[in-house]
C-alpha cells in the first residue's frame, strides 16, 4: 500500500464501554434532584442522549422527571444568573442617564 493511501484510511479506535450514569439501584423520579441535575446543562437545558449516553427509555424518564420538577419549582426553567447580572448593570446605567437628561430638559422648558 502506498503512503498516500494510508493517509485516507481511518485509524481503528479502541472501543471503551462506558457505564451509564444511571445505575440499576437509582430510581428516576422528580424528587431525586441529585440524579436529575446531572442531566441539565449550566443554562438549564436538558442534555441530549449523545452527551449523557442514556438509553431511549432512560432519556424519556429523565425528561419527564425534569419537567415535573420544573413545574413543582424544584428546578429552575432557566439558569442564566450571569446574564441577569449583566442586564441589571446595563439597565441601572441606562436609567441613571435618562434621569439626568430628563431633569435637564425640564429645567430648560420652565
Amino acid at each position: 500500500m502506498h503512503k498516500s493511501k494510508r493517509l485516507f484510511l481511518k485509524s481503528k479506535r479502541s472501543f471503551r464501554r462506558r457505564l451509564p450514569p444511571i445505575q440499576s439501584g437509582d430510581q428516576i423520579d422528580y424528587r431525586n434532584i441529585s440524579l436529575i441535575s446531572r442531566f441539565i446543562s449550566q443554562q438549564g437545558k436538558i442534555l441530549s442522549r449523545r452527551v449523557t449516553r442514556l438509553t431511549l427509555k432512560q432519556q424519556r424518564l429523565i425528561t419527564i422527571a425534569i419537567k415535573q420538577a420544573r413545574i413543582l419549582s424544584l428546578l429552575p426553567f432557566l439558569n442564566n444568573e450571569k446574564h441577569l447580572k449583566k442586564r441589571k448593570s446595563k439597565l441601572v446605567a441606562r436609567t441613571a442617564g435618562r434621569r439626568t437628561r430628563t431633569a435637564g430638559r425640564r429645567t430648560r422648558k420652565k
